[in-house]
Protein backbone atom coordinates (compact mmCIF):
# COMPACT_ATOMS: atom_id res chain seq x y z
CA UNK A 1 0.00 0.00 0.00
CA UNK A 2 1.42 3.37 -1.02
CA UNK A 3 1.51 6.43 1.22
CA UNK A 4 -1.19 8.09 -0.92
CA UNK A 5 -3.52 5.08 -0.59
CA UNK A 6 -2.99 4.97 3.18
CA UNK A 7 -3.62 8.72 3.42
CA UNK A 8 -6.90 8.29 1.52
CA UNK A 9 -8.04 5.48 3.83
CA UNK A 10 -7.18 7.52 6.93
CA UNK A 11 -8.98 10.58 5.56
CA UNK A 12 -12.08 8.48 4.92
CA UNK A 13 -11.91 6.95 8.41
CA UNK A 14 -11.55 10.38 9.97
CA UNK A 15 -14.56 11.78 8.15
CA UNK A 16 -16.60 8.67 8.91
CA UNK A 17 -15.67 8.90 12.60
CA UNK A 18 -16.53 12.58 12.99
CA UNK A 19 -19.72 12.47 10.94
CA UNK A 20 -20.94 9.40 12.85
CA UNK A 21 -20.52 11.25 16.13
CA UNK A 22 -22.19 14.34 14.68
CA UNK A 23 -25.12 12.48 13.13
CA UNK A 24 -26.17 11.14 16.53
CA UNK A 25 -26.98 14.59 17.90
CA UNK A 26 -29.08 16.04 15.03
CA UNK A 27 -30.93 12.72 14.79
CA UNK A 28 -32.00 13.32 18.40
CA UNK A 29 -32.39 17.11 18.41
CA UNK A 30 -34.61 17.21 15.29
CA UNK A 31 -37.17 14.90 16.89
CA UNK A 32 -36.75 16.30 20.39
CA UNK A 33 -37.35 19.90 19.25
CA UNK A 34 -40.67 18.85 17.72
CA UNK A 35 -41.53 16.83 20.82
CA UNK A 36 -40.93 19.91 22.96
CA UNK A 37 -43.20 21.96 20.70
CA UNK A 38 -45.92 19.33 21.07
CA UNK A 39 -45.56 19.30 24.86
CA UNK A 40 -45.74 23.08 25.14
CA UNK A 41 -48.69 23.21 22.75
CA UNK A 42 -50.56 20.64 24.83
CA UNK A 43 -49.78 22.64 27.96
CA UNK A 44 -51.17 25.81 26.38
CA UNK A 45 -54.28 23.96 25.19
CA UNK A 46 -55.05 21.98 28.35
CA UNK A 47 -53.34 23.96 31.11
CA UNK A 48 -52.12 20.69 32.65
CA UNK A 49 -48.93 21.14 34.64
CA UNK A 50 -47.80 17.64 33.71
CA UNK A 51 -47.04 18.75 30.14
CA UNK A 52 -44.97 21.70 31.36
CA UNK A 53 -43.08 19.42 33.76
CA UNK A 54 -42.17 17.14 30.86
CA UNK A 55 -41.26 20.15 28.72
CA UNK A 56 -38.79 21.42 31.31
CA UNK A 57 -37.41 17.92 31.87
CA UNK A 58 -36.62 17.33 28.19
CA UNK A 59 -35.59 20.95 27.58
CA UNK A 60 -32.46 20.41 29.68
CA UNK A 61 -31.56 17.34 27.65
CA UNK A 62 -32.26 19.17 24.39
CA UNK A 63 -29.97 22.06 25.35
CA UNK A 64 -26.98 19.79 25.87
CA UNK A 65 -27.75 17.71 22.76
CA UNK A 66 -28.07 20.82 20.61
CA UNK A 67 -24.78 22.22 21.91
CA UNK A 68 -22.88 19.01 21.20
CA UNK A 69 -24.41 18.87 17.73
CA UNK A 70 -23.21 22.39 16.96
CA UNK A 71 -19.67 21.71 18.18
CA UNK A 72 -19.33 18.39 16.34
CA UNK A 73 -20.77 19.89 13.15
CA UNK A 74 -18.28 22.76 13.09
CA UNK A 75 -15.33 20.44 13.58
CA UNK A 76 -16.57 18.09 10.86
CA UNK A 77 -16.94 20.88 8.29
CA UNK A 78 -13.28 21.87 8.60
CA UNK A 79 -12.30 18.61 6.93
CA UNK A 80 -13.65 19.85 3.62
CA UNK A 81 -10.72 22.25 3.60
CA UNK A 82 -8.10 20.03 5.20
CA UNK A 83 -8.57 16.47 3.97
CA UNK A 84 -10.87 17.04 0.98
CA UNK A 85 -9.67 20.29 -0.59
CA UNK A 86 -9.79 18.94 -4.16
CA UNK A 87 -13.44 17.98 -3.70
CA UNK A 88 -14.17 21.41 -2.20
CA UNK A 89 -12.50 23.13 -5.14
CA UNK A 90 -14.36 21.14 -7.78
CA UNK A 91 -17.80 20.98 -6.13
CA UNK A 92 -17.63 24.24 -4.15
CA UNK A 93 -19.62 26.36 -6.65
CA UNK A 94 -22.59 24.02 -6.12
CA UNK A 95 -22.39 22.81 -2.52
CA UNK A 96 -20.94 26.02 -1.06
CA UNK A 97 -24.08 28.14 -1.60
CA UNK A 98 -26.32 25.31 -0.36
CA UNK A 99 -24.38 25.04 2.90
CA UNK A 100 -24.41 28.84 3.20
CA UNK A 101 -28.20 28.78 2.87
CA UNK A 102 -28.29 26.35 5.80
CA UNK A 103 -26.38 28.82 7.97
CA UNK A 104 -28.39 31.86 6.83
CA UNK A 105 -31.77 30.22 7.32
CA UNK A 106 -31.65 27.33 9.77
CA UNK A 107 -28.74 28.16 12.08
CA UNK A 108 -29.60 31.85 12.41
CA UNK A 109 -33.23 30.93 13.10
CA UNK A 110 -32.25 28.40 15.76
CA UNK A 111 -29.67 30.67 17.35
CA UNK A 112 -32.06 33.62 17.38
CA UNK A 113 -34.81 31.79 19.23
CA UNK A 114 -32.87 29.23 21.28
CA UNK A 115 -32.09 31.68 24.09
CA UNK A 116 -35.75 32.66 24.32
CA UNK A 117 -36.73 29.00 24.36
CA UNK A 118 -34.27 28.13 27.14
CA UNK A 119 -34.47 31.17 29.39
CA UNK A 120 -37.21 33.52 28.26
CA UNK A 121 -40.61 32.15 29.24
CA UNK A 122 -41.20 34.55 32.10
CA UNK A 123 -39.73 37.42 30.08
CA UNK A 124 -41.71 37.17 26.85
CA UNK A 125 -44.91 35.39 27.92
CA UNK A 126 -46.13 31.91 27.23
CA UNK A 127 -47.53 32.49 23.71
CA UNK A 128 -44.41 34.14 22.36
CA UNK A 129 -42.32 31.50 24.09
CA UNK A 130 -44.29 28.84 22.23
CA UNK A 131 -43.48 30.66 18.99
CA UNK A 132 -39.78 30.52 19.91
CA UNK A 133 -40.05 26.77 20.52
CA UNK A 134 -41.75 26.31 17.16
CA UNK A 135 -39.05 28.36 15.44
CA UNK A 136 -36.31 26.19 16.91
CA UNK A 137 -38.17 23.05 15.80
CA UNK A 138 -38.67 24.48 12.30
CA UNK A 139 -35.01 25.51 12.25
CA UNK A 140 -33.86 21.96 12.89
CA UNK A 141 -35.98 20.78 9.97
CA UNK A 142 -34.65 23.51 7.65
CA UNK A 143 -31.11 22.53 8.63
CA UNK A 144 -31.84 18.93 7.67
CA UNK A 145 -33.40 20.19 4.43
CA UNK A 146 -30.25 21.94 3.19
CA UNK A 147 -27.73 19.37 4.43
CA UNK A 148 -29.68 16.52 2.87
CA UNK A 149 -30.02 18.52 -0.34
CA UNK A 150 -26.22 18.73 -0.51
CA UNK A 151 -25.81 15.03 0.21
CA UNK A 152 -28.53 14.06 -2.24
CA UNK A 153 -26.95 16.13 -5.00
CA UNK A 154 -23.71 14.21 -4.45
CA UNK A 155 -25.73 11.00 -4.82
CA UNK A 156 -27.83 12.08 -7.83
CA UNK A 157 -26.16 15.16 -9.36
CA UNK A 158 -28.35 17.26 -11.66
CA UNK A 159 -28.65 20.88 -12.74
CA UNK A 160 -24.92 21.51 -13.16
CA UNK A 161 -22.50 22.36 -15.94
CA UNK A 162 -18.84 21.40 -16.18
CA UNK A 163 -16.40 24.30 -16.20
CA UNK A 164 -13.24 24.43 -18.26
CA UNK A 165 -11.12 23.66 -15.16
CA UNK A 166 -13.20 20.62 -14.16
CA UNK A 167 -15.41 22.44 -11.66
CA UNK A 168 -19.08 21.66 -11.20
CA UNK A 169 -20.93 24.93 -11.91
CA UNK A 170 -24.63 25.74 -11.33
CA UNK A 171 -26.76 25.46 -14.44
CA UNK A 172 -29.79 27.52 -15.40
CA UNK A 173 -31.91 26.56 -12.39
CA UNK A 174 -30.93 26.11 -8.75
CA UNK A 175 -34.19 24.22 -8.22
CA UNK A 176 -32.80 21.34 -10.30
CA UNK A 177 -29.84 21.21 -7.92
CA UNK A 178 -31.79 21.55 -4.67
CA UNK A 179 -34.62 19.20 -5.64
CA UNK A 180 -32.46 16.56 -7.28
CA UNK A 181 -34.05 13.14 -7.95
CA UNK A 182 -33.20 11.45 -4.63
CA UNK A 183 -33.68 14.46 -2.33
CA UNK A 184 -37.42 14.19 -1.47
CA UNK A 185 -37.07 10.50 -0.61
CA UNK A 186 -33.90 10.97 1.45
CA UNK A 187 -35.38 13.94 3.31
CA UNK A 188 -38.56 12.08 4.26
CA UNK A 189 -36.68 8.91 5.24
CA UNK A 190 -34.12 10.77 7.38
CA UNK A 191 -36.53 13.11 9.19
CA UNK A 192 -38.92 10.26 10.01
CA UNK A 193 -35.92 8.32 11.31
CA UNK A 194 -35.08 11.25 13.60
CA UNK A 195 -38.63 11.28 14.97
CA UNK A 196 -38.54 7.53 15.61
CA UNK A 197 -35.12 7.80 17.24
CA UNK A 198 -36.46 10.40 19.65
CA UNK A 199 -39.65 8.45 20.29
CA UNK A 200 -37.75 5.35 21.37
CA UNK A 201 -35.44 7.35 23.64
CA UNK A 202 -38.46 8.99 25.28
CA UNK A 203 -40.21 5.63 25.46
CA UNK A 204 -37.16 3.97 26.99
CA UNK A 205 -36.87 6.67 29.66
CA UNK A 206 -40.58 6.40 30.41
CA UNK A 207 -40.33 2.61 30.63
CA UNK A 208 -37.33 2.86 32.97
CA UNK A 209 -39.29 4.95 35.42
CA UNK A 210 -42.43 2.81 35.02
CA UNK A 211 -40.46 -0.24 36.13
CA UNK A 212 -39.66 1.62 39.34
CA UNK A 213 -43.14 3.11 39.84
CA UNK A 214 -46.06 2.14 37.63
CA UNK A 215 -48.17 4.98 39.08
CA UNK A 216 -45.73 7.68 37.94
CA UNK A 217 -47.98 10.00 35.90
CA UNK A 218 -45.07 11.65 34.09
CA UNK A 219 -43.57 8.31 33.07
CA UNK A 220 -46.98 7.09 31.92
CA UNK A 221 -47.48 10.10 29.66
CA UNK A 222 -43.98 9.83 28.16
CA UNK A 223 -44.36 6.13 27.49
CA UNK A 224 -47.84 6.49 26.02
CA UNK A 225 -46.84 9.30 23.63
CA UNK A 226 -43.72 7.42 22.53
CA UNK A 227 -45.61 4.19 21.86
CA UNK A 228 -48.24 6.03 19.80
CA UNK A 229 -45.36 7.39 17.72
CA UNK A 230 -43.85 3.94 17.31
CA UNK A 231 -47.15 2.32 16.35
CA UNK A 232 -48.19 5.01 13.84
CA UNK A 233 -44.91 6.20 12.35
CA UNK A 234 -42.87 2.98 12.08
CA UNK A 235 -45.14 1.66 9.27
CA UNK A 236 -44.83 5.01 7.51
CA UNK A 237 -41.06 4.77 7.74
CA UNK A 238 -41.03 1.30 6.23
CA UNK A 239 -43.18 2.58 3.35
CA UNK A 240 -40.91 5.63 2.88
CA UNK A 241 -37.88 3.35 2.92
CA UNK A 242 -39.40 1.22 0.19
CA UNK A 243 -39.99 4.28 -1.99
CA UNK A 244 -36.43 5.42 -1.32
CA UNK A 245 -35.17 2.01 -2.38
CA UNK A 246 -37.10 2.16 -5.65
CA UNK A 247 -35.65 5.61 -6.32
CA UNK A 248 -32.15 4.27 -5.59
CA UNK A 249 -32.71 1.39 -8.02
CA UNK A 250 -33.52 3.93 -10.74
CA UNK A 251 -30.61 6.29 -10.14
CA UNK A 252 -27.96 4.22 -8.30
CA UNK A 253 -28.50 0.60 -9.35
CA UNK A 254 -24.99 -0.45 -8.29
CA UNK A 255 -25.79 0.50 -4.69
CA UNK A 256 -28.89 -1.71 -4.78
CA UNK A 257 -26.83 -4.61 -6.13
CA UNK A 258 -24.49 -4.29 -3.14
CA UNK A 259 -27.35 -3.91 -0.66
CA UNK A 260 -29.07 -7.01 -1.99
CA UNK A 261 -25.88 -9.04 -2.42
CA UNK A 262 -26.47 -9.57 -6.13
CA UNK A 263 -23.04 -10.50 -7.40
CA UNK A 264 -24.65 -12.24 -10.36
CA UNK A 265 -27.46 -11.13 -12.65
CA UNK A 266 -30.84 -12.86 -12.39
CA UNK A 267 -32.56 -12.97 -15.79
CA UNK A 268 -35.61 -14.87 -14.49
CA UNK A 269 -36.25 -13.02 -11.24
CA UNK A 270 -33.97 -12.20 -8.31
CA UNK A 271 -34.31 -13.77 -4.84
CA UNK A 272 -34.47 -11.80 -1.62
CA UNK A 273 -31.37 -12.74 0.35
CA UNK A 274 -32.25 -12.46 4.02
CA UNK A 275 -28.88 -13.39 5.50
CA UNK A 276 -25.51 -14.65 4.39
CA UNK A 277 -21.80 -13.87 4.30
CA UNK A 278 -20.62 -11.87 1.28
CA UNK A 279 -17.59 -13.46 -0.38
CA UNK A 280 -16.12 -10.81 -2.66
CA UNK A 281 -13.23 -13.04 -3.73
CA UNK A 282 -15.56 -15.68 -5.14
CA UNK A 283 -18.31 -13.18 -6.02
CA UNK A 284 -21.07 -14.96 -4.10
CA UNK A 285 -23.01 -14.96 -0.82
CA UNK A 286 -22.00 -17.90 1.35
CA UNK A 287 -24.46 -19.65 3.70
CA UNK A 288 -27.29 -17.57 2.34
CA UNK A 289 -30.92 -17.79 3.35
CA UNK A 290 -33.10 -16.51 0.51
CA UNK A 291 -36.66 -16.39 -0.75
CA UNK A 292 -36.84 -17.05 -4.50
CA UNK A 293 -38.04 -14.23 -6.77
CA UNK A 294 -39.09 -12.00 -3.84
CA UNK A 295 -36.32 -9.49 -4.61
CA UNK A 296 -37.74 -8.83 -8.08
CA UNK A 297 -41.26 -8.66 -6.67
CA UNK A 298 -40.27 -5.98 -4.13
CA UNK A 299 -38.06 -3.90 -6.41
CA UNK A 300 -39.90 -4.29 -9.74
CA UNK A 301 -43.32 -5.56 -8.62
CA UNK A 302 -42.89 -8.59 -10.88
CA UNK A 303 -41.45 -11.87 -9.52
CA UNK A 304 -40.02 -12.75 -12.94
CA UNK A 305 -38.49 -9.35 -13.72
CA UNK A 306 -34.78 -9.59 -14.58
CA UNK A 307 -32.30 -7.95 -12.20
CA UNK A 308 -28.77 -6.98 -13.13
CA UNK A 309 -25.92 -7.94 -10.82
CA UNK A 310 -22.45 -6.64 -10.11
CA UNK A 311 -21.16 -8.80 -12.95
CA UNK A 312 -22.46 -6.04 -15.25
CA UNK A 313 -20.40 -3.35 -13.48
CA UNK A 314 -16.62 -2.85 -13.86
CA UNK A 315 -14.89 -3.99 -10.69
CA UNK A 316 -13.29 -0.57 -10.25
CA UNK A 317 -16.79 0.96 -9.97
CA UNK A 318 -18.18 -1.49 -7.41
CA UNK A 319 -18.73 -0.53 -3.75
CA UNK A 320 -17.54 -2.80 -0.92
CA UNK A 321 -20.39 -5.30 -0.76
CA UNK A 322 -19.83 -6.69 2.75
CA UNK A 323 -20.24 -3.36 4.55
CA UNK A 324 -23.26 -2.24 2.53
CA UNK A 325 -24.93 -5.66 2.69
CA UNK A 326 -24.82 -5.83 6.50
CA UNK A 327 -25.44 -2.15 7.32
CA UNK A 328 -28.60 -2.31 5.21
CA UNK A 329 -29.84 -5.38 7.07
CA UNK A 330 -29.11 -3.83 10.45
CA UNK A 331 -31.16 -0.76 9.49
CA UNK A 332 -34.08 -2.78 8.13
CA UNK A 333 -34.01 -5.23 11.05
CA UNK A 334 -34.23 -2.40 13.58
CA UNK A 335 -37.06 -0.82 11.60
CA UNK A 336 -39.14 -3.99 11.82
CA UNK A 337 -38.24 -4.36 15.51
CA UNK A 338 -39.61 -0.85 16.07
CA UNK A 339 -42.78 -1.84 14.25
CA UNK A 340 -43.03 -4.90 16.50
CA UNK A 341 -42.76 -2.80 19.66
CA UNK A 342 -45.41 -0.44 18.30
CA UNK A 343 -47.82 -3.29 17.58
CA UNK A 344 -47.09 -4.82 21.00
CA UNK A 345 -47.92 -1.51 22.63
CA UNK A 346 -51.21 -1.31 20.72
CA UNK A 347 -52.16 -4.76 21.98
CA UNK A 348 -51.21 -3.76 25.53
CA UNK A 349 -53.23 -0.57 25.19
CA UNK A 350 -56.22 -2.55 23.96
CA UNK A 351 -55.89 -4.88 26.94
CA UNK A 352 -55.51 -1.82 29.22
CA UNK A 353 -52.10 -3.10 30.32
CA UNK A 354 -49.84 -0.50 28.72
CA UNK A 355 -48.45 0.59 32.10
CA UNK A 356 -48.54 -2.87 33.68
CA UNK A 357 -46.64 -5.20 31.33
CA UNK A 358 -43.08 -5.19 32.62
CA UNK A 359 -41.73 -7.18 29.68
CA UNK A 360 -42.98 -4.51 27.28
CA UNK A 361 -41.21 -1.89 29.39
CA UNK A 362 -37.98 -3.92 29.42
CA UNK A 363 -38.17 -4.31 25.65
CA UNK A 364 -38.68 -0.55 25.27
CA UNK A 365 -35.57 0.09 27.37
CA UNK A 366 -33.54 -2.27 25.18
CA UNK A 367 -34.88 -0.52 22.08
CA UNK A 368 -34.09 2.99 23.37
CA UNK A 369 -30.66 3.35 21.67
CA UNK A 370 -31.52 1.39 18.53
CA UNK A 371 -32.68 4.47 16.63
CA UNK A 372 -29.13 5.81 16.75
CA UNK A 373 -27.80 2.48 15.48
CA UNK A 374 -30.33 2.51 12.65
CA UNK A 375 -29.50 6.04 11.47
CA UNK A 376 -25.77 5.29 11.51
CA UNK A 377 -26.36 2.03 9.63
CA UNK A 378 -28.50 3.91 7.11
CA UNK A 379 -25.80 6.53 6.67
CA UNK A 380 -23.18 3.82 6.10
CA UNK A 381 -25.44 2.16 3.51
CA UNK A 382 -25.90 5.45 1.68
CA UNK A 383 -22.31 6.66 1.75
CA UNK A 384 -20.37 3.42 1.35
CA UNK A 385 -22.85 2.30 -1.30
CA UNK A 386 -21.92 5.40 -3.32
CA UNK A 387 -18.24 4.42 -3.44
CA UNK A 388 -15.88 4.68 -5.21
CA UNK A 389 -17.32 8.13 -5.96
CA UNK A 390 -17.84 11.31 -3.94
CA UNK A 391 -20.08 12.68 -6.69
CA UNK A 392 -21.78 9.59 -8.04
CA UNK A 393 -20.43 8.50 -11.40
CA UNK A 394 -18.51 11.75 -11.93
CA UNK A 395 -15.81 12.36 -9.29
CA UNK A 396 -13.95 9.53 -7.62
CA UNK A 397 -13.05 9.56 -3.95
CA UNK A 398 -9.42 8.94 -4.83
CA UNK A 399 -9.48 12.15 -6.90
CA UNK A 400 -11.12 14.23 -4.16
CA UNK A 401 -8.61 14.06 -1.30
CA UNK A 402 -6.00 16.63 -0.35
CA UNK A 403 -2.35 15.83 -1.10
CA UNK A 404 -1.48 15.14 2.54
CA UNK A 405 0.95 12.65 4.00
CA UNK A 406 -0.50 9.71 5.91
CA UNK A 407 1.25 10.54 9.23
CA UNK A 408 -0.33 14.01 9.30
CA UNK A 409 -3.83 12.57 8.91
CA UNK A 410 -3.10 9.81 11.43
CA UNK A 411 -2.10 12.35 14.09
CA UNK A 412 -5.25 14.44 13.57
CA UNK A 413 -7.39 11.28 13.57
CA UNK A 414 -5.88 10.18 16.88
CA UNK A 415 -6.52 13.64 18.33
CA UNK A 416 -10.14 13.52 17.18
CA UNK A 417 -10.66 10.10 18.75
CA UNK A 418 -9.24 11.20 22.12
CA UNK A 419 -11.05 14.55 22.25
CA UNK A 420 -14.37 13.22 20.95
CA UNK A 421 -14.57 10.35 23.41
CA UNK A 422 -13.59 12.65 26.28
CA UNK A 423 -15.85 15.62 25.48
CA UNK A 424 -18.86 13.90 23.96
CA UNK A 425 -18.51 10.96 26.31
CA UNK A 426 -18.84 13.36 29.23
CA UNK A 427 -21.83 15.06 27.60
CA UNK A 428 -23.55 11.77 26.93
CA UNK A 429 -22.89 10.64 30.51
CA UNK A 430 -24.51 13.83 31.80
CA UNK A 431 -27.55 13.33 29.55
CA UNK A 432 -27.91 9.78 30.88
CA UNK A 433 -27.68 11.14 34.40
CA UNK A 434 -30.52 13.59 33.69
CA UNK A 435 -32.63 10.80 32.16
CA UNK A 436 -32.08 8.65 35.25
CA UNK A 437 -33.87 11.26 37.34
CA UNK A 438 -37.64 10.95 37.24
CA UNK A 439 -39.69 13.95 36.06
CA UNK A 440 -41.55 15.49 38.95
CA UNK A 441 -44.29 17.99 39.59
CA UNK A 442 -42.96 21.53 39.54
CA UNK A 443 -39.96 20.55 37.41
CA UNK A 444 -37.41 23.35 37.25
CA UNK A 445 -36.12 24.80 34.02
CA UNK A 446 -32.55 25.00 32.74
CA UNK A 447 -30.23 26.05 35.59
CA UNK A 448 -27.04 28.06 35.31
CA UNK A 449 -25.01 25.01 36.31
CA UNK A 450 -26.39 23.18 33.25
CA UNK A 451 -25.46 25.86 30.68
CA UNK A 452 -21.76 25.06 30.63
CA UNK A 453 -21.89 22.88 27.50
CA UNK A 454 -24.14 25.47 25.84
CA UNK A 455 -21.76 28.34 26.56
CA UNK A 456 -18.89 26.15 25.33
CA UNK A 457 -20.67 25.97 21.98
CA UNK A 458 -20.92 29.76 21.90
CA UNK A 459 -24.73 29.71 22.05
CA UNK A 460 -25.00 31.49 25.41
CA UNK A 461 -22.06 33.88 25.88
CA UNK A 462 -20.69 35.25 29.09
CA UNK A 463 -20.19 33.94 32.61
CA UNK A 464 -22.59 31.64 34.42
CA UNK A 465 -25.77 33.49 35.31
CA UNK A 466 -28.19 33.08 38.16
CA UNK A 467 -30.96 30.57 37.81
CA UNK A 468 -33.57 31.99 35.48
CA UNK A 469 -37.10 32.18 36.88
CA UNK A 470 -39.51 29.80 35.22
CA UNK A 471 -43.16 30.30 34.35
CA UNK A 472 -45.68 28.53 36.54
CA UNK A 473 -48.90 27.44 34.88
CA UNK A 474 -50.96 27.68 38.04
CA UNK A 475 -49.93 31.08 39.38
CA UNK A 476 -49.43 32.63 35.92
CA UNK A 477 -46.27 34.22 37.24
CA UNK A 478 -42.59 33.64 37.82
CA UNK A 479 -41.34 31.28 40.49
Amino acid sequence: MTDAELALILARIQFAFTVSFHFIFPAFSIGLASFLAVLEGLWLKTGKQLYMDLFKYWLKIFAITFAMGVVSGIVMSYQFGTNWSVFSDKAGPVIGPLMAYEVLTAFFLEAGFLGVMLFGMNKVGKNLHFVATLMVAIGTFISAFWILSVNSWMQTPTGFEMGANGQFLPGDSWWDIVFNPSFPYRLAHTVIAAYLTTAFVVGGVGAWHLLKDKTNAHARKMFSMAMWMAALVAPVQIFAGDLHGLNTLEHQPTKIMAMEGHYKSHPDGAPLILFGIPNSDEKRIDYKIEIPKLGSLILKHDPNAPMDGLDTVPEADQPPVGIVFWSFRIMVGIGFAMLGIGLWSLFARWRKKLYEWSWLHRAAILMAPTGFVAVIAGWITTEVGRQPFTIYGLLRTSESASPLAAPAIAISLLAFVIVYFAVFGAGTWYIMRLMKQSPKSGEKGVKSSETGPIRAAGIVPGPAQKDTPVFDANTKGAT
